[in-house]
């Protein structure tokens, strides 16, 4: 840990850096979504269509963690502040580069390693008042508050430098299990942080989401996800559900109004997240777009995307902060994407919609026990970015086994819509649980009004079994299953991959193409298929998008206007994250993590990749 770590960095590379006050303005990239509204927008257009076929690697990192047993990865969108690069490691150490030569500053390694597994993490936050500098990393169950200077733990915080995340929970914790894999967020003095536990079927924490002090790490408030005795959306469980009913987390992200004061959140599914016979009634805030006062945590509104929900559709993305125009007038607003493909469009003041929305009559569950609830809500605008249905006719036709093996499993299964609820037989619904979009989440580029949304088509199986004598719950899932083929391939015709460009201005398609190629089949004369995505794409002032998340572990630039494939660089290992742009010491550069592994069939890796002209 600090300044001289157990690989040897050493302290000399501080020397080189530039002062704190350089190269702080619009050349930084100083929050996990580009800026608090996590627009992913950068204003830099010193790489544009004109000379973006020049692009070529500047540096890469090592970070020298990787392992393929069990297989890590890197879903990390670093931050730059100031010439310095803020990162996570596939194990899921903290580091400091100079971000115009990726040499290593300084690594901060937190103890207790082999809980961190994989290593899912995708960055951390930044905090600065005019005399602290500091970063905070949500790893696993701690929060830990670093020095940016020197990556030594901020004595001042918490205990010695870090907080417990399933202390102070307002929720007896014993046996239960916490995580973070997004970053916190700071408004003022207070830094926010998401987080929870799984989804079951066994018990699992509460998605509360906490308010810290920045200095102390004294717990400010308390939201309760579940809500308690007394409060609003009480109603929403069986009584008393909060003391055992858990999940309704923020695994995604949050973004902040800082000008009201806001944060937004972003919540999940509540567990068991297959079966909700043991949680009747709509459960919020579970699968909610949460409008927060950040000062205290009060709610000041709610939107909820899905009801009572039985098909882990977490909302899998921040809450991206946007500004539309209607009427000739400019309208805050609020763009969530959906593992649905749906993007709601709210009114950021009242959380109302800004398109209709449309409550639609849902398929009942002949499950013991279950209750769904009669209705979803639909929006009418935007259209789904996936599909929301799956048939015969859909059944890939890439060949006729990929065919033959993919169909005999269809016509197994019962279902085939998008709140197809789960049963016995096993149920097929789309986009299912990695179709739509994902954590990448959206782009914005508010000069020409568009949202870009990458998604994916990969139809999801719930097959529900009776749980074992020894369990203490009722059912489980059979197996994470999804429709593929026999070679592993999605077991839907393609394309299975989109870039999409929403016009929020009337909610229509601006353009829409495919993205990403499998090796294996462009051998064998199938292009253009699109893959499945992991990680999300960047847009930035030169009128350019950057984007990886393909399984043919490439990063490609698209022209915004017009999504053309303008430039594509294959990478050491599968870019799953989110890219970042930055400048440093006059040149602008394009970062991605190539971590590989994850849910792709791909190595792992270990290397960050910065671009420049």
């Amino acid at each position: 840990m600090g300044m001289l770590d157990r690989r040897g960095f050493l302290s000399s590379a501080l020397l080189a850096l530039p002062a704190w006050a350089a190269n702080r303005d619009e050349g930084d990239w100083r929050h996990y979504g580009g800026d608090a509204g996590a627009t992913r927008f950068s204003p830099l257009d010193q790489i544009k269509r004109a000379n973006v076929s020049k692009l070529k690697p500047a540096w890469n990192h090592r970070c020298g963690d990787a392992s393929r047993r069990p297989a890590t990865t890197i879903e990390c969108t670093p931050l730059v502040i100031g010439g310095r690069m803020y990162l996570t490691t596939a194990r899921v150490q903290v580091r400091a580069l100079n971000a115009a030569t990726g040499e290593p500053l300084w690594n901060f390694d937190p103890p207790d390693r082999a809980p961190r597994g994989r290593g899912v993490n995708r960055g951390v936050t930044w905090f600065e008042d005019g005399k602290l500098r500091n970063v905070f990393a949500a790893i696993q169950d701690k929060l830990y508050c670093l020095d940016a200077r020197t990556g030594e733990l901020a004595k001042r915080f918490g205990d010695n430098g870090v907080v417990d995340l399933t202390a102070q929970f307002d929720r007896n914790m014993d046996g239960l299990t916490f995580r973070v894999t997004s970053p916190a967020v700071v408004f003022e003095d207070t830094v926010v942080v998401g987080g929870g536990g799984g989804e079951g079927p066994r018990a699992e924490a509460p998605g509360h989401v906490r308010g810290y002090d920045v200095y102390t790490g004294k717990r400010k408030w308390i939201f309760h996800t579940i809500p308690h005795p007394g409060e609003f959306g009480y109603e929403t469980w069986p009584k008393d559900a909060w003391t055992r009913s858990g999940a309704a987390n923020n695994w995604a992200g949050m973004s902040v109004d800082a000008k009201r004061g806001w944060v937004f959140v972003s919540t999940g599914s509540a567990s068991f997240d297959f079966w909700g016979g043991d949680r009747h009634g709509d459960n919020l805030f579970a699968n909610c777009v949460l409008a927060l006062d950040a000062r205290n945590g009060k709610l000041i509104w709610h939107y909820q995307t899905v009801r009572h929900d039985v098909w882990d559709l977490d909302l899998p993305a921040q809450p991206a902060l946007v500004t539309v125009r209607r009427g000739g007038r400019d309208i805050d607003a609020v763009a969530q994407v959906t593992k649905m493909g749906f993007t709601f469009l709210l009114d950021r003041e009242t959380g109302k919609p800004l398109f209709p929305v449309e409550d639609r009559e849902t398929p009942e569950s002949d499950v013991e026990d279950e209750k769904l609830s009669p209705t979803q809500p639909f929006p009418l605008k935007p259209a789904s970015v996936s599909r929301l249905e799956v048939n015969e006719d859909l059944i890939t036709d890439i060949s006729p086994e990929a065919r033959d093996f993919a169909l005999k499993r269809f016509r197994s299964l019962r279902g085939g819509t998008i709140y197809a609820p789960p049963s016995r037989q096993g149920t097929i619904y789309s986009p299912g649980t990695l179709g739509g979009a994902l954590w990448g989440g959206c782009a914005f580029d508010a000069a020409n009004q568009r949202l870009f949304v990458n998604s994916s088509e990969l139809p999801s199986i719930a097959t529900l079994r009776d749980s074992g004598p020894e369990d203490k719950f009722r059912f489980r899932l059979a197996s994470y299953e999804k429709l593929v083929d026999h070679e592993g391939f999605p077991g839907v015709k393609p394309p299975w991959g989109h870039m999409t460009a929403i016009d929020l201005a009337t909610g229509e398609f601006a353009w829409r193409e495919v993205l990403g190629e499998y090796p294996k089949l462009v051998e064998r004369g199938h292009k253009r298929t699109g893959t499945f995505q992991l990680g999300g794409a960047i847009a930035t002032a030169g009128g350019l998008l950057f984007i990886a998340a393909t399984a043919d572990e490439k990063i490609r630039a698209l022209d915004s206007a017009t999504g053309e494939e303008v430039w594509e660089y294959k990478l050491p290992a599968g870019g799953y994250a989110t890219p970042c742009a930055y400048s440093a010491g006059g040149k602008q550069y394009v970062v991605i993590a190539c971590g590989g592994g994850n849910r792709q069939p791909t190595p792992s890796g270990d290397e960050y990749v910065a671009f420049s002209l």
